[in-house]
């Protein structure tokens, strides 16, 4: 079996049989992807020609550039329409009101890494089909995957409203149709049960578990987040990038969703080259590597990214040797 996990940041204990043979070849670079196309400071200029409602939202920051209130859920919002439109060539976008509005960056990071993990370094890759757990109202991901790389994409989701959204979506862009199918997922419980179909075969599945264990526990870490960014006391939590309750927390937290997929994923182990997930929280890695020894997988990867001040990572595993 290849041994061949990326463990460049963290000083826990995995099983050996995880442990990389040679740790020096997996130096990450620092920043976002090199092909991450927002490696550099917006242009709101060039931005607000592609979305013209983003001009309302523009103005000077603290430092004298251009810039917008990143605590402002619209002009969040507008900026995304704008990166989508410009960067991606989606000419219609929207989402429900108090639904997820995700940072553009990251998505595109996770994207990259995980095609350069299926590829190569150079990411190439043609006849992709990769299952978007919890694709949400956005579309964010198969947007990225279908205009970088020409991917194809089923999306799951347990929220009709996200499903309905999202087909809204790649129905207004010619570019996503024929890419893009979406599944409602009707048991909450389940994750690839009921979505991936008997013989149907994916490369990969990609998903941004809910982090939370609870309510209370998000609400907490945005008025924390606030006031960290803020310097100040937050007495009101507002939620810049939205989220309903299925895309910010779930019994257990992020672990133990991570856990429920890998236990689960065991049993379409050959309807899939690659699972994957984001893991946000380090002190998480731990329970999901058990899980992973327990499941069997026989080839798992750790990607790290930084986005900023903020490190995660994706776990990668396949039952197959790869």
């Amino acid at each position: 079996m290849r041994r061949s996990l990326i463990l460049p940041y963290f000083k826990i204990s995995v099983p050996s049989r995880f442990m990389p043979e040679n740790k020096k070849q997996y130096s990450p670079k620092p920043g976002l992807h090199p092909r991450n196309k927002h490696k550099e400071r917006y242009d709101f200029e060039l931005l607000a020609e592609s979305c013209p409602e983003l001009k309302t939202f523009v103005q000077a920051n603290a430092y004298g550039n251009e810039s917008i209130d990143f605590f402002n859920p619209q002009a969040v919002k507008m900026l995304n329409k704008a990166l989508l439109s410009h960067f991606y060539g989606i000419s219609s976008w929207d989402i429900p009101e108090g639904y997820l509005c995700p940072p553009i960056p990251g998505r595109a990071d996770y994207i990259h890494h995980i095609a350069e993990l299926i590829s190569g370094r150079t990411g190439d890759s043609t006849n992709i089909r990769c299952l978007d757990i919890g694709i949400g109202a956005n579309c964010v991901y198969p947007i990225i995957g279908v205009s970088e790389y020409g991917w194809s994409f089923v999306g799951s989701d347990i929220d009709p409203v996200s499903i309905r959204s999202a087909q809204q979506i790649v129905d207004a862009n010619d570019g996503l149709k024929g890419k893009v199918e979406l599944r409602l997922q009707v048991n909450p419980a389940s994750i690839f049960q009921g979505i991936i179909r008997e013989g149907e075969r994916f490369d990969l599945t990609i998903c941004n578990p809910p982090f939370h264990a609870s309510q209370a526990e998000a609400q907490a870490g945005t008025v924390r987040k606030l006031k960290n960014l803020k310097q100040q006391k937050a007495v009101k939590t507002v939620l810049n990038f939205g989220g309903q309750h299925n895309e910010l927390w779930t019994a257990g937290g992020e672990e133990q969703f991570v856990r429920n997929m890998i236990a689960e994923s065991k049993q379409f182990a050959h309807s899939c080259r690659w699972f994957s997930t984001l893991i946000s929280k380090e002190s998480n890695l731990r329970g999901v590597y058990k899980s992973l020894e327990k499941a069997g997988a026989k080839t798992v990867k750790t990607i790290p990214m930084e986005q900023g001040n903020k490190t995660s990572r994706i776990v990668a595993w396949s039952y197959f040797s790869l």
